[in-house]
């Protein structure tokens, strides 16, 4: 594998070379998530349309859920590899094969069984009922294969591989797009097809990755012993990623409450808010690739006790993900309309977008410095307090926040468009609290990590290789 050793070099240069595989990487995922729609639009009716984006946006909610989960393989990796513990990262990597083997299980029985009501719950217009089902049924029915590409990326990123997940998305990427265009253009299989097309590509990607595991192997030693249940490295896993994957899915709670908030400003204002989110999904790709990078780095160099270096990632990080969210915003007040034209035509929605895109936009700011402080503290073992700060700002401030706004003017999403950045600024100033009241206590890195280092300080003891100081 193609690793970075993440606590030597230029931090900064280290931190880019890191990023670039990983923004390329989610890019392509990006990509990938809208081929089902884009080729399913091509060829058949609205029903097929809106049963792929129904069953997307769901299960886009169980993706977010088990890159939550992996993260937390991603950090204990980083940590174990950072105080150069190989008996660990073994024992890491073994406990997270088959602790993501249960909940795969667990997972893929729950959606299989349940894909009528989630489709009853979803409100799905009648017309769309069957696509749902037939879309929701078979993706569930892959999720062993969705769970098991992510932990290989996982695990691939904690050890300081961010290039070589990038080739395994890329031909995901490919294999989605030419089986949607065989099953649903050629054989006319309407959202089942575009379901076994994502199911498929990203089988074959796993399969693909494993025989490359196979053949180069790891730098340690890694066999058949160490794939075992370890309850403390599991419970561990679970610790720091269920957090942020609880995190995740209530924030795509959030934004389906504020869907209907905007809906029920006219069909104008919700196309407008579509397009928008879609745009800023793909502003927000490079401080999401950064800060996943300033995650891995930061793991590291916790894990190395090289806590300097530590500060100087998180610097790093907040400074070139602003390079391109100024950028952005900057953009986005001079030229709204140049953007939000390449989704839609209409001029009312395009007028609407705009106004919603001055205000939105500026998120873009605000974020590259809430995304860096969460990897900062996730990358060290603490993801309970992004995830709490992030809720506190989400349901407290953003969603309260965009109602109001939406009665300042009905017509116009001008005014919603300032909830977003308003209340990511709540995040921000209580991540600078955060940091602020823990350095003055001298305890930012004995206490942020708590139980997760425990195992790797009695493994490394007698090596005279410090993990806090």
């Amino acid at each position: 594998m193609k690793e970075l050793d993440l606590t030597q070099g230029s931090v900064p240069r280290t931190l880019l070379q890191f990023a670039v595989p990983y923004l390329l990487a989610n890019v392509l995922q990006a990509l990938y998530g809208g081929a089902d729609l884009f080729v399913v639009g091509q060829f058949d009716d609205a029903a097929s349309v809106a049963g792929v984006a129904i069953g997307s946006q769901v299960l886009q909610t169980v993706t977010g859920i088990i890159l939550g989960l992996t993260t937390g393989i991603t950090v204990l990796i980083g940590i174990a590899t950072g105080a150069r513990n190989n008996r660990e990262v073994a024992s890491i990597i073994g406990s997270s094969v088959w602790l993501f083997v249960i909940i795969g299980a667990v997972l893929t029985l729950l959606m299989a069984f349940s894909h009528q009501a989630v489709t009853s719950v979803m409100h799905t217009p009648a017309e769309a009922v069957r696509d749902t089902e037939h879309y929701l049924l078979i993706c569930s029915l892959g999720i062993p294969f969705m769970i098991g590409y992510n932990v290989v990326f996982g695990i691939m990123r904690g050890l300081g591989d961010s290039r070589t997940p990038l080739y395994f998305v890329a031909l995901a990427c490919i294999i989605n797009i030419v089986l949607d265009f065989v099953l649903v253009g050629g054989l006319h299989m309407r959202a089942a097809g575009a379901a076994v097309a994502t199911v498929s590509s990203q089988g074959i990607s796993f399969v693909v990755a494993l025989w490359y595991f196979y053949r180069k192997g790891f730098d340690f030693e890694f066999t058949r012993r160490n794939i075992r249940l370890d309850k403390v490295l599991s419970r561990r896993i679970i610790i720091l990623g269920a957090p942020l994957a609880l995190q995740d899915a209530l924030i795509n709670i959030s934004f389906l409450l504020i869907t209907v908030i905007v809906n029920g400003m006219g069909v104008i204002a919700s196309a407008a808010l579509g397009v928008v989110e879609k745009l800023i999904i793909f502003a927000m790709l490079p401080p999401v690739a950064i800060s996943s990078a300033v995650a891995a780095m930061t793991a590291q160099n916790y894990g190395a006790g090289l806590t300097a270096r530590v500060e100087r990632c998180l610097q790093s990080g907040i400074v070139m993900a602003l390079f391109f969210g100024v950028s952005f915003c900057i953009y986005s007040q001079f030229l709204p309309g140049t953007l939000v034209g390449i989704f839609t035509h209409d001029a009312s929605v395009i007028a609407m977008a705009s106004g919603y895109l001055h205000g939105y936009s500026l998120d873009c700011i605000m974020v590259s410095f809430v995304f860096c402080f969460n990897s900062y503290f996730s990358g060290q073992g603490n993801s309970l307090f992004p995830m709490v700060h992030s809720l506190i700002a989400t349901f407290l401030f953003r969603i309260p926040l965009s109602w109001i706004f939406s009665h300042i003017d009905p017509t116009s999403l001008f005014w919603m468009g300032f909830a977003p950045p308003l209340s990511t600024m709540v995040s921000l100033l209580i991540c600078i609290w955060y940091v602020n009241r823990w350095k003055k206590r001298g305890l930012l890195y004995k206490k942020a990590a708590g139980e997760v280092l425990d195992s790797t300080r009695r493994n490394i003891s007698g090596t005279g290789r410090s993990v806090v100081d």
